[in-house]
């Protein structure tokens, strides 16, 4: 699996946090940043992500900005993403499960450390359930397909 990361200044310190929990599970990631503590502007970040993941240069994507919103409505403006905005495990669970997101948007003004910790560490791991679930994908998909 490869991942792509990046935060705008409101997510800096849980970005650090999310990179040091992808090392620990060998899963190789590239950092897109940002690398400043200064007002930026999170579409600046969100958005090359996303198009890295669409196109498939990386399996899926992590956002963080200090509330997860702004990041996750900028990814999914982008043609094959499903950004989940994500605050707890069972979303975390039900959204790799069900959804078959591939990009976690999270906030670190929203949550600490540890808790996105666990909730990465849940979505990356987890495992689309296809099935019922797929079909339901499968029409997000197709509208994308006539309308974007």
């Amino acid at each position: 699996m490869k991942v792509a990361l990046a935060s705008d200044h409101g997510g800096i310190n849980l970005r650090k946090e999310i990179a040091n929990l992808l090392v620990e599970l060998g899963i190789e990631y590239q950092d897109f940043g940002c690398d400043c503590e200064t007002s930026v502007d999170y579409p600046d970040y969100a958005l090359p992500v996303a198009e890295k993941v669409a196109k498939g240069e990386f399996d899926r994507g992590i956002l963080i900005c200090g509330t997860g919103i702004g990041m996750s409505i900028a990814a999914n403006k982008v043609k094959g993403i499903r950004c989940a905005l994500v605050h707890d495990t069972f979303s975390a669970k039900a959204t790799r499960a069900h959804n078959d997101s591939n990009i976690l948007a999270m906030g670190e003004r929203v949550i600490g450390a540890g808790l996105a910790r666990e909730i990465a560490h849940v979505w990356l791991t987890g495992e689309f359930e296809g099935g019922r679930h797929a079909g339901r994908v499968g029409k997000i998909g197709e509208y994308e397909d006539k309308h974007l």
